[in-house]
């Protein structure tokens, strides 16, 4: 074993095992390894031509997602022992060959599910389950000169200095899940040309009011890593939604939006996109391991 804390030289060496076998859940991109490594901090090992992701959490040391490669989670447990006490964000539909360990428990974990759309669907916003979101972008567009283009190493100072007006507006300082997010939004646009990403923003009068970031997840699927919108302009964040999902995406099928960390607010305005599908995830907490709720992150919302 040779666990080791994930750093940015690791970057290419994950990435080419992400690339080989593309990953579902939205946890298991670099970009947000890295990012929230400070709130969560991760660990990284190669077992069985595989590459395991491990999480520091309030439940110990535990696996985050499903192993990248042919090992089974199975075959993992076995092999780290008592070093380990679960996983977290682990595929339900993969949860099949852990049911049969002896004392294992697997809790579903729906606040952690990942919301996925058609891509199609959020860059149209066609037909009558979209109308209240048309009706809040043409308002928009009626009230401001929204001016859209894509996110470059020039324009990344602007968004960070939107992300300070955002913080001070919604007092950050004061939240502990806002802090972590700012962090992991600082980290995510310092490297923002580095990891690849791609990004949009709108201008209104010539200054950027809203912004988002996301990647490729896997041939077929993008993931939204932020979006942000200053709140004082009505209908901003559905036009920054549809706008990035026309503009970037469009080699796409379907688009991964995160979570909802339960937060009913958040889930319902998941919900009013209609997803497609829901990705599904369960911790699983091995025999004599403490229950403890894991640390959540904040999530495009």
């Amino acid at each position: 074993m040779n666990l080791r804390p994930l750093s940015l030289d690791d970057r290419l060496f994950v990435s080419e095992y992400l690339r080989q076998f593309p990953p579902e859940i939205s946890e298991l991109t670099f970009t947000n390894l890295y990012a929230w490594r400070h709130t969560r901090p991760i660990w990284i090992d190669e077992f069985g031509a595989s590459l395991i992701f491990f999480a520091e959490t309030k439940m110990g040391l535990v696996i985050l997602g499903n192993p990248i490669g042919p090992v089974s989670l199975v075959e993992v447990f076995r092999e780290y022992g008592s070093r380990v006490t679960g996983a977290e964000r682990f595929p339900k539909e993969k949860v099949a060959d852990v049911a049969l360990m002896p004392g294992v428990m697997i809790i579903e974990d729906r606040d952690n599910g990942d919301y996925v759309y058609r891509r199609e669907d959020l860059a149209t916003l066609a037909g009558r389950n979209f109308t209240k979101k048309r009706n809040h972008i043409n308002q928009c567009l009626a009230a401001y000169n929204c001016q859209y283009e894509i996110i470059t190493a020039e324009t990344v100072p602007e968004c960070l200095a939107m992300q300070d007006r955002w913080c001070a507006a919604r007092d950050c300082k004061d939240e502990p899940g806002l802090c972590g997010e700012y962090q992991a939004i600082e980290e995510t646009l310092q490297h923002y040309t580095e990891f690849g990403l791609t990004g949009g923003a709108i201008r209104i009068e010539g200054i950027i009011e809203a912004f988002t970031v996301g990647e490729a997840l896997s041939p077929a699927t993008a993931v939204c890593h932020f979006e942000k919108a200053m709140p004082r302009f009505q209908g901003l964040g559905q036009l920054i939604n549809q706008w990035f999902a026309r503009e970037n995406l469009a080699a796409f099928t379907y688009v991964n939006r995160e979570q909802d960390l339960g937060i009913p607010g958040l889930r319902r305005a998941k919900e009013t996109y209609f997803p497609d599908h829901l990705v599904e995830k369960v911790r699983i907490v091995l025999p004599g391991s403490s229950m403890e709720r894991p640390i959540n992150q904040q999530v495009c919302g």
